[in-house]
């Protein structure tokens, strides 16, 4: 389904449920299309199963995912508007957190301009 960082500094079941989250956005993972099993996905990505567990738990707290039980797990039906306000709600803190570090608005627009531009 994807790899996993182990040198990241992100923890593995937040690489979990970001790659998910950014999968069922894009629609490469339709609505009500089945996530492997937590065994399963946790064998594939060689990391514990709590670990796959835990991003489950936190991708259905969120209304990402949803789970029958017996069935799986599947992707929900998804409002984007819920993800922009959560997006700009990080993005504020970051650039409040960027602020108190002295980095300048100016700065921080030129960085932005060249994520634009980049496409990343």
């Amino acid at each position: 389904m994807f790899t996993i960082d182990l040198t990241s500094r992100v923890p593995i079941y937040e690489q979990i449920y970001l790659k998910i989250t950014e999968l069922a956005l894009s629609g490469t993972l339709k609505e009500n299309s089945q996530l492997p099993s937590v065994r399963s996905l946790a064998k594939d990505a060689r990391v514990n199963p709590n670990t796959v567990a835990k991003a489950y738990q936190e991708l259905e707290r969120r209304g990402i995912i949803y789970s029958v039980p017996g069935r799986g797990s599947f992707i929900a039906a998804l409002d984007n508007s819920m993800f922009h306000e959560t997006a700009l709600k990080e993005f504020d803190e970051a650039v409040q957190s960027a602020k108190n570090q002295g980095i300048s608005a100016d700065t921080l627009k030129e960085h932005i301009d060249k994520i634009f531009e980049k496409g990343e």
